[in-house]
């Protein structure tokens, strides 16, 4: 199973000393909390992709290239690729520069973005999330799979005898992700092309995520991909540690209290009681984390956010030094105890990937997808009516 860390790159003021880093100071905060996961033994740093203050990772392929010439085995990842802001023609360009500069030691997960303000900046509507990330990413599996790529869709030029460069390392595209809070219609994509679903379910209760992901893990094993308990699934998580949870509760309160995305809003105790955020000692953690499967079912990818609300960078890097010498350790012998043989421990890899031969799933003309709604789906989608998983 893989563990790691993922950040938003907020730039927020320590509530307590006042002092807020600079852009500069919060990028080399950044690149050293990602190489100090690799010291401690995490497997995974990932990245948010934000192009509004106050935060600072606008152009995830530099910071992970950058990452990457400064480590030899952290994956690589983001959380998450705009797949509807970003042009696609990009997308395929850079993460396949990536993932050659670093030895195919990087995945994507992609999201739709719920910043209503970005759309317009890029020339896009956020009216048209869902059907921009259907559309965009049905065209960047081409442009990674087909050499040369004829194209036509509703949200950008047509595209004639284009052929994407770099290609993929060995012919193989990154592993991808979908990453969603709360649109049915991403767990559907992720299914219906046989990728990994993350639930980042920081914010959210854990009858929610599990509901979410039990669509996707039907859904799969609809489309004929594996048994419902091998859909590949990923989680977040938030995490604070000291020796004793008094003293932990007492130390990151002030931190929650004021965080510009969930200060002055209910209090530590009640966050805590229903999202996955967990104050407290290692062991604490631990037990918390381990319920996590038994809401969802065995799972692959397991993150956490460690460096949010303005808490200083000496503090993060001592959390994460108990992370990868207390908790996760015991987290991976009990989780492995606990899974079936038949089930994956591990996301898909560049070597198994490659092992594994070229890739047979161009669907290229889709079945209409069944509508998910709150009766056959246990989940309600505010975005959208209906729409279609791939382009025809």
């Amino acid at each position: 199973m893989q563990f790691g860390i993922f950040s938003v790159g907020d730039v927020t003021t320590d509530p307590t000393t006042g002092r807020t880093p600079s852009e500069g100071e919060r990028i080399a905060a950044m690149t050293r909390i990602a190489l100090t996961a690799e010291e401690v033994g995490l497997d995974v740093f990932a990245t948010g992709e934000h192009h509004n203050p106050p935060f600072v990772p606008s152009s995830p392929t530099t910071l992970l290239g950058w990452i990457a010439a400064r480590t030899s085995t952290l994956r690589l990842s983001t959380a998450t690729t705009l797949i509807t802001t970003n042009d696609p023609v990009k997308i395929a360009e850079d993460y396949a520069m990536l993932q050659h500069l670093s030895g195919g030691r990087v995945d994507l997960m992609m999201g739709r973005g719920n910043t209503g303000p970005v759309y317009p900046w890029f020339g896009k509507d956020i009216r048209d999330g869902i059907p921009l990330a259907v559309e965009n990413y049905h065209l960047l599996r081409r442009l990674w799979r087909e050499k040369v790529v004829d194209w036509e869709g509703e949200h950008r030029t047509p595209l004639r005898g284009y052929t994407s460069t770099p290609s993929p390392l060995d012919d193989t595209p990154p592993f991808v992700w979908h990453g969603s809070i709360r649109s049915p219609e991403i767990a559907e994509q992720a299914a219906f092309y046989g990728d990994g679903f993350f639930h980042n379910n920081i914010f959210w209760n854990m009858e929610h995520t599990a509901a979410m992901v039990d669509l996707y893990r039907r859904r799969f094993e609809h489309y004929g991909h594996g048994r419902y308990d091998q859909a590949i699934v990923g989680l977040g998580g938030q995490v604070f540690m000291r020796k004793n949870s008094q003293d932990a509760v007492r130390e990151f309160r002030p931190y929650f209290d004021n965080a510009p995305v969930y200060g002055h809003g209910p209090s530590l105790e009640e966050f805590s009681s229903y999202t996955p955020l967990t104050v407290g000692s290692p062991q604490q953690v631990i037990d918390r984390t381990l319920t996590f499967a038994d809401a969802v079912g065995d799972y692959q990818r397991q993150l956490f956010l460690m460096d949010h609300a303005g808490l200083p960078l000496p503090v993060v890097l001592d959390q994460l030094e108990i992370l990868g010498s207390q908790v996760v350790p015991v987290l991976r012998k009990e989780f492995e105890a606990r899974r079936p043989a038949h089930v994956p421990s591990d996301p898909p890899t560049h070597a198994s990937l490659v092992a594994a031969g070229p890739d047979s799933s161009h669907r290229l003309v889709v079945p209409a997808r069944e509508r998910v709604s709150a009766d056959n789906a246990h989940v309600e989608d505010t975005d959208t009516d209906t729409t279609t998983v791939g382009a025809r």
